[in-house]
């Protein structure tokens, strides 16, 4: 099935430790890491295509617009939706947004690019 724009996901996420700026390098402050912000964001948009990619693809990172807008604390829940925006060729474009229970925790968009997995893989192993 080919990709088309409206494809979405959401993922959840209830920060833990290993989530938090501390724990990954980015900062001092054990709240949400804008990292594990971008990660999250990645994730839902590999979720909303996993059905609908052609079999021997997969899609790559080519891309992060994000603003991360406020702090998440430990043990609060994010929640990140991810919907293709458009497709023009082999990239794709999503917009997301992560949002908590106070309101909007980050925005932007995500690009990825669709590939053949062994060619890909033969290409990175040069």
């Amino acid at each position: 099935m080919p990709l088309h724009p409206g494809l979405s996901a959401e993922v959840q996420l209830t920060v833990s430790d290993a989530d938090t700026a501390i724990a990954v390098g980015s900062g001092t402050v054990p709240v949400l890491a804008t990292p594990r912000v971008i990660a999250l964001c990645e994730e839902t948009s590999v979720k909303a295509m996993e059905d609908d990619l052609e079999p021997g693809t997969t899609t790559v990172g080519m891309r992060v617009q994000l603003d991360h807008l406020a702090p998440t604390a430990v043990g609060q829940t994010v929640s990140c939706e991810a919907t293709l925006e458009s497709c023009q060729g082999r990239r794709v474009t999503f917009t997301v947004s992560v949002n908590d229970a106070r309101g909007l925790v980050a925005a932007g968009k995500i690009t990825r690019v669709v590939v053949d997995t062994e060619r890909f893989l033969e290409k990175a192993n040069g």
